[in-house]
């Protein structure tokens, strides 16, 4: 994934009885692999509210999500975080929140609230682009692509690597950019074509992006073009262990897809109160301020300042590609079907 490994990670023995301690002094966040959190913030919530903070992490967003849907009403802990846009649909079906409007919702943009019964609650964003490896098409004289059209022509045949839809997130929404840009009539017909230009299709961001895209850091892979994020550029100037002028790789905002997570009381959460208090620290200014470089995604609450290496590098496409949850939940299981037949088979 994207994001820096957590600091610290709350182990749960068993599946069962995970949530919040009887005595209400514990709160438990049922999230996926790429949640993260700074010490500062985390001891921060801890002295504000009097609970210890603890983390139930369960695999990718998709795994995580379906975890918790094992246990709808006997959840294994108090709040789930990492359900997005592209998945809402199935989380909010399977009835697996309790709704909660938090006072700190004034503050957060209403382009983000995307359930009117707020069960889901807003925390980040984060655009999905094409990335390129500035410096392999700068030592080619090859212009980068600018957009979809170009990926499908001569000059760019054999350069990009995309996620599989079906078993990664970004992966979908490139497959969902593709669907708000061409339309229900076009999207199918462009995918051929890409297939034709010889696309590259792996699992999952890590392989795409640490193995196969060249201009990764310490990466041997020999696609220029990958299918990553519009926060990858600060990424790669703040791990690259030396101060950078500008980064190594660079988005093609044209392509970029707006992705939101959020965060919802689960049903049955042992510790109700525990839980809106976790809630409202999320949208905190302290905690917001921490998430472009804990996660590398960008804060929803407003007037949050970003830290320089977003400042400089990281790109906020002024109008991303959107579809709504609802139009996603209605097709989304059949746009992969129809995906899978023309890419993979």
């Amino acid at each position: 994934m994207r994001r820096l490994p957590l600091a610290l990670v709350g182990l749960c023995l068993a599946l069962a009885g995970c949530g919040g301690d009887d005595d209400g002094r514990e709160v438990v966040l049922l999230t996926h692999d790429s949640f993260a959190i700074s010490k500062p913030v985390l001891r921060a919530f801890e002295r504000e509210t009097g609970l210890t903070l603890r983390i139930l992490q369960g695999g990718d967003a998709g795994e995580a999500l379906n975890r918790a849907q094992l246990t709808v009403g006997n959840p294994e802990g108090d709040v789930f975080f990492g359900v997005d846009n592209n998945l809402l649909s199935r989380a909010l079906d399977g009835d697996l929140f309790e709704a909660y409007a938090s006072p700190e919702l004034e503050r957060v943009n209403e382009s983000y609230l995307l359930d009117e019964q707020h069960r889901v609650t807003p925390i980040d964003h984060g655009e999905v682009c094409l990335n390129i490896d500035r410096g392999w098409f700068a030592s080619r004289g090859l212009d980068p692509p600018r957009g979809f059209d170009d990926l499908v022509t001569s000059r760019y045949r054999r350069l990009l690597v995309v996620q599989n839809p079906a078993t990664s997130t970004p992966g979908l929404a490139f497959l969902l950019a593709t669907i708000a840009q061409y339309g229900e009539d076009g999207w199918a017909s462009w995918w051929r074509r890409l297939r034709e230009n010889d696309v590259l299709v792996v699992d999952g961001w890590e392989e795409a992006y640490t193995a196969r895209f060249s201009g990764a850091s310490g990466s041997r892979g020999d696609r220029p073009i990958v299918v990553s994020y519009a926060s990858s550029p600060p990424a790669e100037v703040v791990f690259a262990g030396r101060p950078l002028e500008e980064a190594p790789t660079a988005v093609v905002a044209s392509t970029c897809f707006r992705q939101v997570e959020l965060a919802g009381i689960l049903r049955g959460a042992r510790n109700e109160e525990g839980a809106r208090k976790l809630i409202d620290f999320m949208l905190s200014p302290a905690f917001q301020a921490d998430v472009p470089l804990s996660m590398f995604v960008f804060p929803v609450r407003e007037g949050v300042r970003l830290p320089p290496e977003f400042e400089r590098f990281a790109v906020v496409p002024a109008r991303p590609l959107e579809l709504s949850p609802q139009v996603i939940g209605a097709n989304r299981d059949r746009w992969i079907r129809e995906w899978t037949e023309i890419v993979l088979r």
